[in-house]
């Protein structure tokens, strides 16, 4: 892949009384209630499963946004600007998130959206975002589609939506990944491999099985599972009789700990794998069966172990958030850091104030943004995917899952 050079941006920032009007002007001469000047409230919008099976993860991306507008308003990140977010709950229905898409692009202080968790959700807000010139970072999509385009396989990516950016590794390093380690670490030659029907699931199951394939490995059994139904013994069973030695599921961890936990209860005693959509405690939590031994890969590498994640993990401690910051927390902070330096260099390249055509102007922004943030080296290449892909397998020990292996992998 080929990669756009990069610029680390700085600036040095005027301070000024900044007020935002509806139609986007400002005014110099502006004062506070208590006759200091004002700033400019610039939002940031955040759309989550704040609800239901995955609000684990969402309340995760949320509370790591707020923290990264709450630190850029503490230290003054950019002169003149108030930082703030607007978070709506998408439930991981792709409807709803286009809905908050709109909503987001009607509220014209927002310059900049994080989220969603979902793929499929995805690619229901991309149109909205792109036709209003508003930038959309998200932490967690994966699947290869949403920034090379439907011909990514056969080596035409193109980007389609300009808007459009993430912190995350994609698919196509992770179900590779994910099949290289099962077929030479964990020495698996027959999988069975299930996804649940969505675009995330379906997409990495289907990277995975051309990889462990092409390592010489087989496939002796593919099925789907509906996501919010919780009987999978009929797959189970297939699984049982087909003589996999381990099985590869591609979705979230609600349906995948209980597949899990099915297989075993047939008497299969195989490991199952899958992505980051599983690594939760709720996928070990979800199965009444022992499921040590099991895997799952995720982006990047273990926050607790990255000396760059150290304030992070403090300040979020110190926050009081009840909820913890999850899988993706340290790429939420990345993704509304990325947005605070690219209305950052917005604002020192027009003497101070945000311009008329702010949206246009951060949206072309973050393609030059590059710092070290929370998990990296955080930039972007030419179709707004990140350049740092870095992953790790994890397997549940002793009811908890331990990093086993991290790699980070070169176009």
């Amino acid at each position: 892949m080929r990669h756009r050079s990069l610029l680390i941006l700085t600036a040095v920032l005027t301070t000024g009384a900044l007020t935002l009007t509806a139609c986007g002007s400002r005014d110099d001469d502006k004062k506070d209630s208590s006759g200091s000047d004002s700033k400019t409230t610039v939002v940031i919008g955040v759309d989550a499963p704040l609800t239901g099976s995955l609000s684990a993860l969402g309340q995760g991306i949320k509370n790591s946004v707020d923290l990264a507008a709450k630190t850029a308003n503490k230290n003054n990140e950019v002169p003149g600007i108030e930082f703030k977010i607007e978070a709506l709950d998408d439930q991981a229905v792709p409807a709803s998130g286009q809905a908050n898409a709109t909503k987001f692009v009607g509220n014209k202080d927002i310059l900049g959206a994080v989220g969603p968790l979902n793929s499929g959700v995805a690619q229901s807000m991309q149109g909205v975002f792109d036709k209003a010139n508003l930038t959309q970072v998200s932490p967690a999509n994966t699947n290869p589609a949403l920034s090379q385009g439907d011909d990514w396989a056969g080596g035409n990516g193109k980007r389609v939506f300009k808007t459009y950016f993430r912190t995350c590794a994609t698919d196509v390093v992770q179900g590779k990944f994910a099949a290289q380690y099962l077929y030479n670490d964990a020495k698996k030659k027959k999988v069975y491999v299930v996804d649940d029907k969505q675009t995330y699931g379906a997409g990495l199951a289907a990277i995975f099985s051309e990889e462990f394939t092409r390592l010489g490995g087989k496939v002796v059994g593919t099925d789907h599972v509906t996501v919010k139904e919780t009987d999978f013994s009929s797959t189970a069973d297939k699984v049982k009789n087909s003589g996999a030695d381990s099985v590869y599921y591609g979705g979230q961890y609600p349906e995948g700990g209980l597949l899990s936990d099915q297989i075993k209860k047939t008497g299969a005693k195989i490991p199952t794998m899958g992505g980051d959509g599983i690594y939760d405690p709720a996928f070990i939590s979800a199965s009444g069966e022992a499921n040590d031994g099991d895997y799952a890969t995720s982006i990047g590498y273990p926050v607790e172990a990255l000396p760059t994640a150290k304030q992070f993990i403090t300040d979020y401690k110190a926050g009081g958030y009840k909820d913890p910051y999850a899988a993706y927390g340290g790429y939420s902070y990345d993704a509304g850091w990325a947005i605070i330096q690219a209305v950052k260099a917005v604002v020192a390249a027009n003497d101070g104030k945000l311009p008329e055509d702010a949206r246009a102007k951060v949206t072309e922004a973050m393609s030059k943004v590059s710092f070290d943030g929370v998990t990296g080296k955080v930039a972007f290449d030419e179709f707004g995917d990140t350049t740092n892909k870095q992953l790790t397998v994890y397997e549940v020990q002793k009811g908890a899952w331990k990093d086993v292996k991290s790699a980070t992998f070169k176009d």
